[in-house]
């Protein structure tokens, strides 16, 4: 089934739960996007309401997509606020539903973003990813590279420090690998 993808869609009440629960199944599964399982839809929401009030009242931009009416990927468009990093912006929260990985959604969400990216004005995306998962792969596919590391930066558990890495898109590059 194709994904079907929507920039800004409206942020009610119901969507905001389908989004905090795409995040706890993402995160209860492994997936790398801001905490460590197990979480509850009430440890995600301490975090979910600042990032849903940055897309409600600007200038942060949401990414959901569907698999029929079923939200099974987001990402957020984080603005930085901040007038001299204008021309880029960072992707947060890049999530994929984990019964429907392997079929092809992260990929679609990501070139969406792409695509949205260079539409919306902006020269380069950046992701920030969690070291010892992998996920540096599947973003250096899509043509990212590391531009930096802050070493055991994130304390996913006592004694298990992991890397942050930080990747970026040039968008302004007429010729990305992974293209």
């Amino acid at each position: 089934m194709a994904l079907r993808l929507v920039l800004d869609p409206d942020l009610t009440p119901e969507l905001r739960e389908e989004i905090v629960a795409l995040w706890v199944d993402v995160t209860n599964a492994g997936g790398a996007v801001g905490f460590v399982p197990p979480v509850t839809a009430a440890d995600v929401r301490r975090t979910a309401g600042p990032t849903f009030a940055g897309v409600a009242e600007g200038p942060d931009r949401l990414l959901v997509g569907y698999a029929g009416d079923r939200l099974v990927a987001a990402l957020f468009f984080c603005d930085n606020r901040f007038a001299l990093k204008a021309h880029w912006c960072v992707l947060k929260r890049v999530m994929v539903h984990p019964d429907t990985q392997g079929h092809g959604y992260g990929l679609a969400l990501m070139r969406e973003a792409e695509r949205l990216g260079r539409e919306l004005g902006r020269e380069a995306l950046h992701v920030t990813v969690r070291d010892g998962l992998g996920l540096d792969r599947f973003y250096r596919r899509l043509g990212y590279r590391e531009i930096g590391r802050l070493p055991g930066a994130l304390r996913v558990a006592p004694g298990d420090d992991r890397d942050e890495i930080l990747m970026w898109l040039d968008l302004t590059a007429a010729d990305t690998p992974g293209r």
